[in-house]
């Protein structure tokens, strides 16, 4: 047997958490400042900042398919782990180096999207195999299972804790003004860096002496290794169908058509959600299911499709809700104006605070025989999040978009939602385990994380309806727009005029020019305004916004910027024209005008609610097909 510690727990269970910790901490801590990044350095608007948010997030929980799969077919969970571990601190390092030429935008961008496809693929092999390895620790039927997830899953938050503290502490600055310093972002990216090397290092150093079965046999070997896989040799195999495969490719191509084409989805959102319906359509058709096996599957299928709503609604923390803690919450703490960023802490300290009090409830109550089951405890979750929206919407109610409101807000919503998160995740981990037939555990877990990864891509289509008050449209050089600005004053059309309100951001500017630069620049009066608030939304995403020229009609404002650009030890500079939306259109949603946040927060109110109903109503149908297991 092996050792335990004084909790009754195997040692490899803290392994596992020190591993899993250092690896959220990366995670998040690239998270807490991703959307600020593409914002302020990369001068993204909000919505396309959602967007790429939403994809790199679902695709971090799509690839652990390709990763369960070759775990539980070729490599174990052991080398699964170590490769995904070596490919996420690579990925870190390439937005740490994306951060440091920000000022070439279209080389940073390329290199940030390098990093991302590095991060996604290295999360596919690293995730669903230490999740897995969890359970595998102990006998099958250990009552124990729940709560070691649950400690499991404090350790993500610990990681989650530290990681906006750390990450987002270096990577969002302020200046003097109060705008943010775009060349600090690398830092941070540099701090996610070393979380993973430590991940990863001491997972190689301690694994064989601690990830150990209860007899002392090794855990995550590769299958025909491994200790606990030797009583599958018995069992029906899965049998590959070419008439199955070529079905489901026919299948897959016609679902992204019809996300794509029909539904006009871009293409990583088509690829996610048509992968999401077919895939699980040929696991739970697998030959050598028996009944049992197949009505468990279902269950997790069902559950997992409510947990998207979870998902996609909660991991709004990392987008629209970063955005308006920086611009709509007061965040002047004694003093101290605290980062966006930091108000991604408050759910892991939350988590970290009240999971062993969501443990000692749960026994508690399964010692009386009144512990709820896991959908129960999934619907309840759902419920609280519903809640916590209520709860935020109830406080944006009425505001208009220059105001600030108390952060008890926001941390109030971070608060209701960590208690609906004990309620759902671990329970959710620890339930694809129990349900989960062993020979396809790791791929059932990359099912469970599927769903995740479809709720994330929802989520970032979802933050990209966030209302905002102005957006860039556009950046151009100098010279071009200088030079379709000639063509309009040419055919007599004074299309520029220029006015913005005193005391204003930026100076009041005529702009006299030729076909190539800005020849003059004086201080003028006109009719039009710009609004205080707009400009300091535009001098938050560029703090180098000081000479720009209006629209005519007032609608747009154009803002010049000279771009210090090195490659090597040369350095040039381009003059940049950005093109400022002032008044742009608002979003909808199923026929709803999103004018205000608080008609954002309600989709949310709306969402969660109806699922956490429906999910309860049909908790005992799924008890039933659960066939004894709760």
């Amino acid at each position: 047997m092996t050792e335990t510690v004084a909790k009754g727990h195997p040692k490899g269970l803290y392994l596992l958490y020190f591993t899993e910790m250092w690896e959220r901490f990366s995670y998040y801590g690239m998270r807490a400042i991703f959307t600020l990044y593409m914002v302020n350095a990369l001068v993204f608007d909000k919505a396309l900042a959602s967007k790429i948010y939403g994809s790199y997030t679902g695709l971090v929980y799509l690839t652990p398919l390709l990763g369960g799969y070759i775990a539980d077919r070729y490599w174990g969970n052991r080398k699964s782990i170590i490769f995904g571990g070596l490919l996420m601190a690579i990925g870190q390092f390439f937005m740490f180096f994306s951060g440091s030429m920000y000022t070439d935008p279209d080389t940073a961008k390329l290199v940030m999207y390098g990093g991302l496809g590095f991060l996604i693929f290295g999360n596919g092999f690293f995730k669903p195999n230490i999740s897995t390895m969890v359970g595998q620790l102990y006998k099958p039927g250990d009552s124990r299972v729940d709560s070691a997830f649950t400690i499991f899953y404090q350790g993500i938050n610990l990681g989650a804790l530290m990681a906006p503290l750390v990450c987002g502490g270096l990577g969002e600055q302020y200046d003097a003004n109060g705008l943010i310093i775009p060349s600090q972002f690398k830092y941070g990216f540099l701090a996610a860096a070393i979380g993973m090397l430590l991940s990863l290092f001491a997972f190689v150093w301690l694994k064989n002496k601690f990830i150990v079965t209860p007899d002392g046999q090794p855990v995550g070997m590769p299958p025909k290794q491994a200790y606990n896989r030797q009583d599958e040799q018995s069992e029906p195999k899965a049998k590959i169908n070419p008439l199955k495969i070529v079905l489901a490719v026919v299948g897959w191509i016609g679902l992204f058509a019809g996300f794509y084409f029909g539904m006009h989805l871009d293409e990583i959102g088509a690829m996610i959600f048509s992968t999401c319906l077919v895939l699980p359509v040929m696991i739970i058709s697998d030959t050598s299911l028996t009944t049992v096996e197949r009505d468990r599957i279902l269950v997790i299928y069902i559950i997992a499709f409510f947990v998207i709503f979870f998902w996609s609604a909660f991991e709004q923390a990392g987008a629209s809700l970063t955005f308006f803690a920086q611009e709509q919450t007061n965040r002047n703490l004694f003093g101290w104006n605290m980062p966006a960023s930091f108000f991604q802490i408050f759910n892991a300290m939350f988590i970290v605070i009240l999971a062993p009090v969501a443990v000692s409830v749960w026994s508690f109550l399964a010692a009386r025989g009144k512990e709820p089951s896991s959908p129960v405890k999934q619907a309840m979750g759902l419920g609280f999040l519903a809640l916590g929206y209520l709860f935020i919407a109830w406080g944006v109610n009425g505001i208009q978009p220059w105001d600030k409101v108390s952060m008890i807000w926001l941390v109030g919503l971070y608060l209701i939602h960590t208690i609906g998160e004990l309620c759902l995740s671990p329970i959710g981990l620890s339930m694809v385990v129990k349900l989960a037939p062993v020979r396809f555990v790791s791929l059932l877990m990359g099912v469970w994380f599927m769903s995740t990864a479809t709720a994330n891509k929802f989520a970032g289509d979802l933050s990209a309806l966030y209302p905002e008050e102005v957006k860039i449209e556009n950046v151009v050089t100098a010279d071009t727009a200088m030079i379709e600005m000639v063509k309009a004053n040419e055919l007599g059309e004074n299309i520029w005029n220029l006015s913005v309100k005193e005391n204003a951001a930026i100076p009041s500017v005529k702009v006299a020019f030729d076909t190539k630069s800005i020849t003059s620049m004086e201080p003028t009066g006109g009719t039009n305004e710009i609004s205080m608030y707009s400009l300091k939304l535009i001098k938050t995403a560029n703090p180098n916004f000081s000479k720009a020229l209006m629209s005519d009609d007032g609608n747009y404002i154009l803002g010049y910027k000279q771009v210090e650009i090195k490659k090597g030890k040369q350095v040039t500079y381009e003059d940049r024209i950005e093109i400022w939306n002032l008044h742009p259109k608002k979003p909808s949603f199923l026929g709803m005008q999103i004018n205000t946040l608080y008609d954002f927060f309600m989709i949310f109110v709306y969402m969660a609610g109806a699922a956490a109903v429906i999910l309860f109503v049909i908790h005992k149908w799924l008890l039933k097909k659960m066939h004894g297991i709760r």
